[in-house]
């Protein structure tokens, strides 16, 4: 069994019942599954954007608490500043976001199961992971 860091949109996927989970599945399976703590707070703005009630919210807490949840730390920080500085300096554009979330992947090791591999691909050392073709 592996530590697989989930990215949001998988995350809404599975939490939301989606189709688009569907070849994400298999490669979960038998895995140990975190989130970053950026996720987590995404997975709130949503909810709260999309002005859900409070059972709608109870069930994302519950959804999330099958996850390892990994919090902010000052390595963690660090990392982040340095993915921010290595995507601007090859010409890409990373959200503060998604470098939070790599970040995480690569403070911890970790790869990073996503769906928006183009949101990651300037992000040297990074390892992701997708469904087969």
């Amino acid at each position: 069994m592996s530590l697989f860091l989930i990215d949001t949109d998988i995350a809404s996927f599975i939490f939301k019942g989606s189709n688009y989970a569907d070849p994400y599945l298999p490669i979960l399976n038998g895995q140990e599954l975190a989130l970053s703590f950026m996720t987590v707070a995404e997975l709130f703005q949503w909810a709260i954007l999309r002005q859900w009630g409070d059972l709608r919210i109870e069930q994302l807490e519950k959804y999330l608490s099958n996850y390892l949840i990994i919090p902010v730390d000052q390595p963690l920080c660090r990392t982040w500043a340095q993915v921010r500085v290595n995507c601007q300096s090859a010409g890409k554009i990373i959200s503060p976001q998604d470098a939070w979330i790599a970040a995480t992947a690569l403070r911890h090791t970790l790869p990073l199961v996503t769906h928006n591999i183009k949101d990651f691909l300037g992000v040297p050392n990074l390892q992701l992971i997708i469904p087969p073709l």
